[in-house]
């Protein structure tokens, strides 16, 4: 029977962030240009800035109940491929 050896885990100190090696992997410009690419409120530098922007999104929405058979579909005269939902008014 072989031995083992079990270690205690320890937590890696990530005081400054994450420390990237440039000296490994390969560059990629297609990663950079679709972050380029996009508009300002797509971009977000890192997951905390995401994760505020979506609680942002989140709190301003609202949800309610329609039946179907009142939403209409209807299409500009200037722009008739643009379709527009018509929802009920908010009672």
């Amino acid at each position: 029977m072989g031995v083992v050896e079990v270690l205690d885990p320890v937590a890696p100190a990530r005081a400054g962030g994450w420390k990237v090696d440039v000296s490994r992997g390969e560059r990629n410009g297609r990663v950079s240009s679709e972050w380029f690419n996009r508009p300002d409120d797509e971009r977000y530098l890192s997951l905390d800035d995401l994760w505020a922007n979506v609680k942002g999104r989140s709190e301003r929405s609202r949800s309610r109940v329609v039946q179907t058979a009142d939403i209409r579909v209807e299409a500009a005269r200037d722009n008739p491929e643009r379709l527009h939902l018509m929802l009920p008014k908010a009672q």
